[in-house]
């Protein structure tokens, strides 16, 4: 491979870090490559996965609640945004005068968005390719008042809880970005889909799909890993491993290995796997309602109100300094 289509060197560091933990690890968010976007689109419209569903019918249920809570003409920053689906539809309800979406598929977001400026020709609407784990600078000439950050899809939960608090601590500095005049805007907000615990079969269906799409995602990282860092994994010796840990309240999802192997990467790199040893590629955490808030409390953000769907399956949170 090439060296020029490795990653920079910040990247092949996390990824090399985490292959030659124990057990290994591979951050998620390197799901997200353009074959990984268009996948996990598959997933939200596969019959088990509830999440893209419940929040949309919530959204729509509550509409005029939280049109009412959140305003209008609010500058919309959408993180992890991908396709811009949830965004355009919350968009016809809340007319913003601006539109952010932020992802790491970069290419993915530049196209979504472009579809956006299509729909609504009046609103500025702006791609940002960014890690937000890392992090996100937005274009000087944003808005810096009435901001609201849109968090959808319970993605939170993909991050432990004391990450998922830094993370909320960041999305809390977006929101209160200082104006021209130093002064923090008080109006802000973030707008969060979290998915609440239910029964484990349930869960654990949604992660593992009868027609395989959650595999071929899980194991596409792998491919995308080649690309980035120019190991030599081979997806066909691995196997998608999805279940609930009740200890932790979370899904779990690992690529198992079927058979002894190694896998080598420039530098010297080497790992070897036993059979039956895993790569743990992401966590689904499950939050009750009252330890979200709390959450969000310690994120700065001290005033939250909640809506839910009939079965208590899922709550698209509202929350403000």
């Amino acid at each position: 491979m090439p060296a020029q289509t490795l990653a920079d060197p910040s990247v092949f560091g996390e990824i090399t870090e985490g292959l030659l933990q124990q057990p290994a690890t591979i951050s998620p968010k390197y799901f997200y490559d353009q074959l990984g976007s268009e996948l996990f689109e598959s997933i939200t419209r596969l019959p088990e996965y509830y999440p893209t569903r419940t929040e949309h019918a919530v959204m729509q249920q509550h509409a005029a609640a939280i049109a009412q809570a959140v305003g209008q003409g609010r500058t919309l920053i959408e993180l992890g945004a991908g396709n811009c689906e949830k965004a355009r539809t919350l968009c016809r309800t809340l007319a913003p005068a601006c539109f952010v979406g932020v992802d790491i598929s970069a290419e993915f977001l530049h196209d979504a968005v472009a579809r956006m400026r299509e729909e609504f020709p009046h609103m500025d609407a702006r791609a940002v390719g960014a890690d937000m784990t890392r992090g996100v600078t937005l274009p000087a000439d944003i808005p810096h008042t009435g901001r609201l950050v849109f968090y959808p899809g319970s993605s939170i939960g993909n991050f432990d809880p004391p990450h998922a608090l830094q993370l909320l601590k960041q999305m809390r500095a977006l929101v209160d970005a200082d104006g021209p005049e130093g002064e923090p805007d008080a109006d802000g907000g973030l707008l969060i889909g979290i998915d609440l615990p239910k029964e484990v079969d349930v869960l654990e269906a949604a992660y593992d799909d009868a027609a395989g799409v959650t595999a071929a995602f899980n194991l596409n990282v792998l491919a995308h890993v080649n690309r980035l860092i120019g190991s030599d994994f081979d997806p066909a010796q691995w196997r998608h491993l999805a279940f609930f840990n009740t200890l932790q309240s979370r899904i779990e999802m690992h690529l198992q290995a079927m058979s002894p192997l190694q896998v080598r990467w420039p530098g010297g790199g080497v790992r070897d796997f036993a059979a039956g040893e895993c790569i743990h590629t992401e966590n689904s955490y499950k939050y009750t309602l009252p330890a979200f808030t709390d959450l969000l409390a310690r994120a700065g953000f001290s005033r939250a109100q909640a809506w839910t769907d009939p079965r208590g399956w899922f709550a698209v949170v509202h929350a403000q300094p």
